[in-house]
């Protein structure tokens, strides 16, 4: 049997497919196998842009059990290491810092400069001899792991092996061409994360569809009605959803965030929401947008980590600041009534004769290209 016939009703058209099996929500071996295929071999997400700002900013980050260091370099620019000593395999940062000079092991203090190279190994040659003729330093830098930032999100591709992430998203990345402008975070305010009981995988489905809204989203769908939304749908790339009647929020004196410049008339009362796959969940709007990285930590256990970003800078507004508050408060709301939906998916899952179910080819098309993208990153392994 191939290994992965039990995928084939998977890779049918939505009309016929059943979703993922059980096995893909709740069994440790097929999480590590869907870690190897799924979230190492693509380009995912693992932190954000604004938690390292200036040059030297380090931050440690435990990407599936593997440990990560993302550092902005004297560039400026953004890079992510292996968090892990080239010597006896120590971890180098252990909390958020800021890297005054070298990134320095704590065990035997080799040092590394923040573009990864290996500037110093004390003793290395014995007492006082801080060169060994068998050690060659520029063999011996920190392990590079490929990174790539968009809106703010860092994405990386653990097995080095993807195409170029503006290849992989360049449909993506035309589509919402016309947002390709500074962003800037909210502050402390405009940012919380969720632990979820849940396979990461039904957090990214829950998303994608707007068929839920009626009976999740009371508050949400007062104004915003199923009838509203259209789904999006590009198999193989992405998928999510749109609304073509979003509304600006308006605080006590009529005051509203400003809009990101440049925008087409179809974002007056438009707004999209969608899944770069595997992990990363976007949504854009006139006057603000988010940005949300899955962190799975086990097969049922998952943090969303969720960041939201305007158009002008927190120092430049400083009179919107309540507004921001309010603006994540109602996000928050919106985001924890998907809570019991993806923890109530997690525990149906153990239901023994539960077939992957069926999907609504009208309603679950964005959810369906999900499951269908999963399956074949693992058929395609084979």
């Amino acid at each position: 049997m191939n290994k992965h016939e039990h995928l084939s009703s998977v890779l049918q058209s939505v009309n016929t497919a059943n979703g993922l099996p059980n096995a893909h929500y709740i069994d440790p071996d097929v999480f590590e196998e869907e870690k190897a295929a799924v979230l190492f071999a693509n380009w995912s997400g693992i932190g954000f842009g604004k938690d390292v700002p200036e040059v030297g900013d380090a931050m440690p980050v435990d990407f599936l059990g593997m440990p990560l260091l993302i550092v902005r370099n004297k560039q400026g620019e953004v890079a992510v290491f292996q968090n892990t000593c080239r010597h006896r395999g120590m971890i180098l940062v252990d909390k958020p810092k800021k890297i005054g000079g070298v990134i320095r092991c704590p065990y035997h203090s080799w040092c590394y400069a923040l573009n990864g190279d290996l500037h110093a190994t004390p003793h290395v040659g014995g007492p006082g001899h801080n060169m060994h003729e068998d050690i060659y330093k520029s063999d011996l830098g920190l392990l590079r792991i490929r990174s790539y930032v968009w809106r703010d999100v860092i994405f990386v591709n653990v097995d080095g092996q993807a195409l170029e992430f503006e290849e992989v998203h360049a449909d993506l990345m035309a589509r919402w061409a016309e947002f390709e402008v500074p962003v800037h975070h909210g502050g402390p305010e405009s940012s919380f994360k969720l632990e979820v009981a849940t396979n990461w995988k039904l957090a990214v489905e829950n998303y994608c569809e707007s068929y839920h809204l009626p009976w999740v989203h009371p508050g949400l769908n007062s104004y915003s009605r199923l009838e509203d939304h259209y789904n999006i749908e590009e198999l193989g790339k992405y998928s999510g959803q749109g609304t073509l009647v979003y509304r600006q929020l308006k605080g006590e004196g009529g005051e509203m965030f400003p809009d990101f410049e440049g925008l087409s008339e179809k974002w007056d009362e438009g707004a999209e929401y969608i899944t770069v796959y595997p992990n990363v969940l976007l949504g854009v709007q006139r006057d603000h947008a988010f940005a949300i990285v899955l962190e799975p930590k086990a097969c049922e256990q998952t943090v969303e980590h969720i960041e939201l970003y305007y158009a002008q800078s927190s120092e430049d507004t400083p009179e919107l600041a309540d507004l921001r508050v309010k603006n994540a408060e109602q996000w928050k709301v919106v985001f924890e009534e998907d809570i019991f939906v993806v923890e109530g998916m997690q525990k149906g899952r153990h239901g023994a004769y539960f077939d992957g179910g069926r999907f609504s080819p009208a309603m679950d098309g964005p959810t369906h290209n999900f499951h269908h993208w999963v399956a074949t990153q693992l058929t395609n392994r084979e």
